[in-house]
């Protein structure tokens, strides 16, 4: 489906230009986009191989990637052999020295990078072989090149995102008075599996708003049946052929709280403002302030505690962000997050979200899901 190989090439043209003369990286987003070898599905607690430090590959300018698996990663989690070197380390194999021996055929006397989140093990036997002076870390060269999309990936994030619209559709009837929030957020994963999504691609949000006295899915509010007139934000995400989705509606069990719908209103000039700034050269940064100048010209600036949005692609939060400290040009095929939020403590809160492409004439929503105001009641 993708092709690793022009990825690949890519990566070493990065490598030579950087003056790096190898990059490892541990299982990621970073190596699932360069070889297709998928990471496991997260979960709370760690899953530990022997010799799981070792998991990963070395990228060079001018040879094939060289794999390194411990036995159980290799039986249990590689789907299918990866192209290039692949080295299997049982449990009774000397796990520090294969590796030693695979890193010390770098030579070169410049610079080894690896990804920002390899195990601190991994790293402190790398810089025993390559020296730690030499060490650097070498994720923005991947992510680099992970910004902007192709086609195919593209096409891949609109499948992930037709799942979370389908799930939406299936979940807004069940906004009643009496339901809870973990109710909700149980019924977003069942229906997120049935719609094709591997597993979210982060953790389900279902919420009223971020005080003590608010419903949250994570709290232990989420057990209590909600009243009538009560606003539910849902944010949650799918993941299909390795990209995510990311995706935001609000919806009103009853009739809507006093206020409510003139926010709302705000909320959707907020999100159209933020998209059509997207456009080719406009730094991130004001693409974020377009977004937050209709809620600010509403008096509700002080209600808007989050950003406009991230990138998005095969993790659910990418480099750049929309948000003010980032001031990096946007370039046609970039990914955000649009979702803007206005969170009026004791009163009401309202979100939305959906994924835009970059594009010449501002960005392109790949959603199709309605925006409208929906209450049931």
């Amino acid at each position: 489906m993708f092709d690793y190989a022009q990825r690949q090439r890519r990566l070493a043209e990065r490598l030579e230009d950087a003056g790096v003369d190898a990059l490892f990286l541990a299982p990621s987003a970073d190596l699932e986009y360069l070889t297709g070898v998928e990471r496991q599905i997260p979960n709370f607690g760690e899953v530990a191989y022997a010799h799981g430090w070792v998991t990963g590959a070395f990228f060079r300018a001018d040879a094939d990637p060289v794999f390194l698996f411990p036995r159980m990663f290799a039986a249990f989690d590689l789907r299918e052999e990866p192209a290039g070197d692949v080295i299997i380390v049982n449990e009774t194999d000397d796990g520090p020295s294969i590796f030693a021996k695979v890193a010390s055929s770098i030579g070169g006397s410049g610079v080894v990078a690896t990804g920002d989140r390899v195990w601190a093990e991994t790293l402190l036997h790398l810089g025993a072989v390559v020296g730690f002076d030499r060490l650097r870390t070498g994720t923005h060269l991947v992510n680099e090149l992970r910004r902007v999309k192709s086609d195919e990936e593209l096409a891949a994030i609109e499948r992930a995102i037709a799942a979370v619209e389908r799930t939406m559709h299936q979940v807004t009837p069940l906004v009643v008075p009496g339901v809870s929030m973990l109710e909700l957020a149980e019924a977003v994963e069942h229906e997120l599996r049935a719609a094709g999504s591997r597993c979210p691609s982060f953790t389900t949000h279902v919420f009223t708003g971020l005080g003590e006295d608010d419903f949250d899915s994570g709290e232990s509010s989420g057990h209590e049946p909600i009243p009538d007139c009560t606003a539910v934000m849902f944010d949650f995400g799918g993941v299909v052929d390795g990209y995510c989705s990311d995706f935001g509606r609000t919806i009103v069990c009853g009739e809507p709280p006093e206020g409510y719908v003139d926010a709302y209103a705000v909320m959707l000039a907020a999100q159209e403002a933020g998209r059509v700034a997207a456009r080719p050269g406009v730094p991130a940064r004001d693409v974020n302030a377009a977004c937050r100048k209709p809620i600010e010209e509403a008096g509700l600036g002080e209600h808007f505690r989050h950003r406009m949005g991230h990138g998005i692609g095969m993790n659910v939060h990418e480099r750049p962000f929309l948000s003010p400290e980032d001031d990096t040009p946007l370039v046609p095929g970039m990914t955000f997050t649009d979702e803007p939020s206005i969170i009026v403590p004791g009163r009401f809160s309202v979100r939305i979200e959906d994924i835009i492409v970059v594009d010449e004439g501002g960005g392109k929503k790949l959603n199709s899901y309605p925006t409208a105001l929906v209450a049931n009641g």
